[in-house]
């Protein structure tokens, strides 16, 4: 039997669709919405039925037909912290990311358009490798201080899909068997270390490394006396280290090929931070070769500026001593989310219900 799976995957200022045929792509499309579109609307779930209707829209454009639709799968939003897999969408989810008091990731748009068509179509609704995955061991989650211990936040979705990517496709082997450490390098950073099918630690975006927008970490001390100073709020704060940091802070721009057109010109600024920002990656995938005494497959670098040739060979000639570097740049989620659920539909994986999370 094929299954036809409507593919969801909502950003802050796009709305990607795809429809899969079983491991085929039958189409995928990507709309970009205007500062101006989006500004009237209050909040991110206003947006819900002006993201639906685009949906919609787009599938009858192409002349699917609903009711050949097997499943739907969704990016999925802030959830509570979850192991790897799929998750079905039912109404305790949707309300949930409803909340008024949580902090609105756009993936939650598609999580309720998920729902909303599953419940006309009388399909399951799953979200795969949510944003809050969070396998890491208790080894690793002991921080400095009780109230704040470590935990893995970020790209789930294409760390884990790029890592079962590189063990069917290049080692040839069952991902249950493999050892990655897998660093997405895009706005911000995941790095994730997979062992034996989990992903026992982590560094996020917030802990390590600078990126192009992310501060990475900072000395606790300077910090806590700039939130003192009286000079921000914590709203200017929390932009200041996630959305402003980075390269942007250094050079105004978080755009690599013009930060390189700067260093081949001479800007030797540019050439510091940017090299700078390599470095510092590079010793965060290091640092997770620790857990494993070293014992690594693949190092993958995945994520938009994983296309930097740049950036790329700097890390690769500081990591390669630990293990092969494996580029897959990009990101493969559709894809991914598109994969997640087919297993789920063969029965070769478990769904889980959002309440056992």
């Amino acid at each position: 039997m094929q299954h036809q799976i409507l593919v969801l995957n909502m950003g802050s200022t796009s709305t990607k669709i795809a429809i899969y045929i079983d491991e085929t792509q039958h189409f995928k499309e990507t709309i970009r919405h205007t500062e101006e579109e989006l500004a009237a609307f209050k909040s991110c779930l206003e947006q819900s039925e002006f993201r639906g209707n685009i949906v919609k829209q787009v599938l009858a454009e192409k002349k699917v037909q609903l009711k050949n639709l097997t499943a739907i799968c969704s990016r999925g939003g802030r959830i509570p912290p979850c192991s790897s897999g799929a998750i079905r969408i039912d109404q305790n989810m949707v309300e949930y990311l409803k909340r008024p008091e949580d902090d609105k990731h756009a993936a939650a748009l598609g999580c309720i358009i998920a729902f909303e068509l599953s419940q006309e179509l009388a399909i399951p609704a799953y979200v795969y490798d949510p944003v809050s995955v969070d396998e890491i061991t208790n080894l690793a989650r002991v921080s400095g201080l009780p109230e704040l211990p470590h935990f893995a936040v970020g790209h789930a979705l294409n760390t884990r899909a790029m890592a079962i990517k590189c063990a069917n496709e290049v080692l040839k082997k069952p991902f249950s068997e493999c050892t990655f450490i897998v660093a997405h390098i895009g706005g911000g950073v995941s790095i994730r270390l997979f062992k034996d099918g989990r992903n026992i630690d982590a560094v996020n975006d917030d802990n390590g490394g600078f990126a192009p927008e992310r501060a990475g970490s900072l000395d606790a001390v300077p910090l806590i006396q700039l939130c003192f100073s009286g000079k921000y709020t914590e709203a200017q704060l929390v932009k200041m280290v996630r959305g402003n940091g980075g390269l942007k802070a250094h050079l105004g721009t978080t755009d690599g090929i013009e930060i390189e057109k700067r260093i081949t010109s001479g800007d030797s600024s540019a050439k510091l931070v940017y090299e700078a920002m390599a470095y510092n990656l590079a010793k965060d995938i290091g640092r997770l070769a620790i857990p494993v005494a070293g014992e690594v497959d693949r190092i993958i670098l995945t994520g938009g500026v994983s296309y930097s040739k740049y950036i790329s060979d700097y890390i690769t000639r500081l990591v390669s001593f630990i293990a092969p570097v494996e580029l897959m740049p990009g990101e493969y989620e559709m894809e991914a989310l598109a994969a997640g659920a087919l297993r789920v539909l063969r029965g070769e994986e478990e769904v889980k219900a959002f309440q056992s999370i």
